[in-house]
């Protein structure tokens, strides 16, 4: 596989987050200081004072410590990196422009997502770039990677593509790592045993799935019928031009892409907040680490070549006509987690999908949205997993 340099999943919509350390322990050499001028005191009034002293500064060093700890959820006494304080707007909007993230999602707050070649794995490091750059993230105890299945990071392999999720604490910390993952969602075109031809719409050209063996009763479970004019949505491993169908996304409508039933009748005006269910792509047409939606009902004065080529104008969700920059609030029901994020581009194949996310409890039927790879991962969405229940708001 080609190998692609690390980039970071940050537009200018988000403020930079100032650099931290590795974890440690918080407060070591402001400890160490205290102690020694505790020692360097006499008895008496002057080992008094001394004390006193050291009190203070142990409260003034660790008790913010504390305070960010609990908040954060942390045991007492345990070890933790405090969150760096975000910068203001006039350090980090660039000289003569206004700060384009006055209005958008704290970035402390979220994750953030690396994407790069992996160059090196052990138990506690992992590196990620090409031969002529590399970034190093430490991993948490608790880090785990995928690729296919669920295994420890250490048995990634030199070569693959790795999605990073980064704490939110420090840009150098990781916790969560997809390798070679992809996703082919479209009308089967073509079957020839168990590879399928799939239709992702006019503008992207048709993807191969090559379903495993040992896949195929857990994809059928819930895509019983792979034949050609039927909707599948299935998510494996990225080999070069071809997907290896690895798991299924979600569950098949009943229907072939050609029969959409007609969604339900809603009478009165379109609803602030909608919930349905939102999903991600794969960066093949962006940059991989753009903060964006693909929409999935775009003005059609917008000439979306994807609504010129179904001729759909309408999904299963009711939702208003928006224009590309539009800006939608998104929140994960899951996690609680919701961000300002750009409408990107059109999400016409999502509209022939009348599914719900079973993610946590059942959303309504229909798709709201079709986010990249950053801003799933961003608002706490798991990649393997296809889907979380959402729920979207323009402008808000």
């Amino acid at each position: 596989m080609p190998s692609a340099p690390a980039s970071f999943a940050c537009c200018e919509r988000c403020t930079n987050l100032a650099p931290a350390g590795l974890p440690g322990r918080a407060g070591d050499a402001g400890g160490t200081s205290g102690g020694g001028a505790g020692g360097a005191g006499g008895g008496g009034t002057g080992e008094t004072g001394a004390a006193a002293r050291r009190r203070l500064l142990k409260a003034a060093v660790f008790r913010p410590q504390a305070d960010a700890d609990l908040a954060r959820g942390a045991r007492p006494g345990g070890r933790s990196t405090p969150i760096p304080a975000p910068r203001t707007d006039a350090e980090t909007a660039p000289a003569g422009r206004p700060n384009p993230a006055a209005s958008f999602a704290d970035p402390a707050q979220l994750p953030r997502t690396v994407s790069g070649t992996v160059l090196d794995v052990s138990p506690h490091i992992l590196v990620l770039g090409d031969a002529a750059s590399e970034h190093r993230f430490t991993l948490t105890p608790e880090a785990i990677a995928w690729r296919g299945t669920q295994l420890e990071p250490a048995a990634l392999h030199q070569g693959d593509h790795a999605v990073v999720r980064l704490d939110p604490s420090s840009r150098h910390v990781a916790d969560r790592i997809w390798a070679n993952i992809g996703r082919v969602t479209g009308v089967i075109i073509e079957r020839t045993g168990s590879t399928l031809l799939v239709d992702e719409g006019a503008t992207r050209r048709p993807q191969i799935i090559v379903i495993q063996p040992r896949a195929v009763g857990r994809i059928q479970v819930r895509f019983p019928t792979l034949e050609p004019g039927y909707l599948v949505d299935i998510i494996g491993l990225r080999h070069g031009d071809e997907l290896i169908g690895m798991t299924p996304a979600t569950s098949q409508p009943a229907y072939a892409a050609h029969r959409l039933p007609e969604p339900a009748l809603v009478s009165g005006h379109v609803p602030n907040s909608i919930s349905g269910s939102a999903t991600w792509h794969e960066p093949r047409d962006e940059p991989p680490g753009i903060l964006g939606v693909a929409y999935p009902a775009l003005d059609p004065e917008t000439g979306c070549a994807e609504d010129v080529a179904s001729g759909l104008h309408h999904g299963f969700a009711r939702m208003p006509y928006l224009a590309i920059g539009s800006v939608l609030r998104v929140r994960n029901d899951c996690t609680g987690k919701d961000c300002l994020v750009p409408v990107t581009g059109c999400a016409a194949i999502a509209r022939l999908f009348n599914d719900r996310c079973v993610t946590c409890g059942t959303s309504p039927r229909g798709r709201i949205a079709d986010l990249t790879q950053a801003s799933f991962i961003a608002l706490g969405g798991e990649l393997e997993r296809g889907c979380f229940n959402a729920t979207i708001s323009i402008g808000e």
